[in-house]
């Protein structure tokens, strides 16, 4: 346990971030994982649910939750599993 003022702060500061940051990431993953689903099983929204997972990551990235680069995996890598008569 910290003994100091400011450590303590920190402290609650971090444990706030953390559930905000978990909650981002519970969403994000939400999304990306319904995305993948709706892909793959050729739905008609698929196309809708790849744009609202896209941007969802883009919030993360923008909140500090996910760096850049991975960012831009998770969205390459569901774009490159939408059939290319689909547009996003």
């Amino acid at each position: 346990m910290a003994n100091i003022a400011s450590a303590q702060k920190q402290n609650r500061k971090m444990i706030k971030n953390r559930a905000r940051n978990r909650a981002a990431m519970g969403t994000l993953r939400t999304a990306v994982k319904k995305a993948r689903i709706a892909v793959d099983a050729k739905s008609d929204d698929s196309a809708k649910l790849i744009k609202a997972a896209v941007a969802i990551v883009d919030k993360a990235v923008t909140k500090g939750i996910l760096k850049r680069n991975t960012a831009s995996r998770y969205i390459s890598r569901l774009v490159t599993r939408v059939p290319p008569a689909v547009t996003v």
